[in-house]
């Protein structure tokens, strides 16, 4: 077997793990939770990513609060992936890690290109980023985090496994809940009083761009999908992508 074939299997092999998509995770949280401290150093009004709140909440119910809740983070994503990867081994490599960014880099661009594009054919129109870029650029690296922490990982790994047990073939099973998945993940985004306007350009192109990150995290793991919906969105609004 060639050389190059055995390298992209073990690569594809480790990164799909939850070993990588936990540590591929931690520069996204440390950049995020950084950024976001600073963005609301003088805001008149707090900004967060929504999915990012909902977590801290759930976790704030235990009576832990602001470092603590951080920190409870950080050690039940290690537990979880120490958990599921216990029996089996993951080489830890530094180049892994760069091909990860790189090939997130990659569907960024191609995957969210051709739903931009389609979204623009039916629509001739794109959602536009708003609001200081500074601010703009922590709330993306924050989606691309817990927006996939939250609608991937959770959502759609939890209907995953409600709809295989109901359905014949978990086939079926995970394309129910990649559809229901990327529209619940599209319409939150309209909910609460700082949620969109409703539009049906924007709702259609994250709904797209939602079942292609679901494609993403079954095909390659949480920390592909999440460094994707990172790297897109700070394309985005730093206007690298036109």
């Amino acid at each position: 077997m060639p050389r190059s074939t055995t390298g992209w299997r073990n690569y594809h092999r480790a990164t799909r793990s939850a070993t990588y998509g936990f540590l591929s995770a931690l520069p996204l949280f440390a950049l995020y939770e950084t950024m976001i401290v600073l963005v609301n150093l003088d805001a008149i009004r707090t900004v967060r990513v929504g999915a990012g709140v909902l977590l801290k909440d759930l976790l704030a119910m235990t009576g832990a609060s602001g470092g603590l809740i951080l920190a409870l983070l950080v050690v039940g994503g290690g537990v979880t992936a120490y958990l599921l990867d216990r029996h089996r081994t993951v080489p830890l490599r530094p180049r892994y890690f760069i091909g990860l960014v790189g090939e997130s880099a990659v569907y960024a661009v191609g995957v969210a290109g051709v739903v931009s594009s389609l979204v623009g054919a039916l629509f001739a129109a794109a959602p536009p980023p708003e609001g200081a870029l500074w601010t703009q650029l922590a709330l993306s690296i924050g989606a691309g985090l817990y927006e996939e922490l939250v609608f991937r990982v959770l959502l759609v790994g939890g209907l995953f496994l409600l709809f295989r047990a109901l359905l014949e073939t978990s086939t079926r099973a995970y394309l129910l809940a990649a559809l229901l998945g990327a529209a619940l993940f599209s319409l939150v985004h309209y909910v609460g009083p700082l949620g969109d306007p409703f539009a049906l350009p924007s709702f259609t192109f994250r709904f797209l761009f939602g079942l292609a990150l679901n494609a993403l995290f079954l095909g390659r793991g949480f920390g592909v999908a999440a460094w994707t919906h990172a790297l897109y969105d700070v394309m985005v609004v730093t206007e690298m992508l036109g």
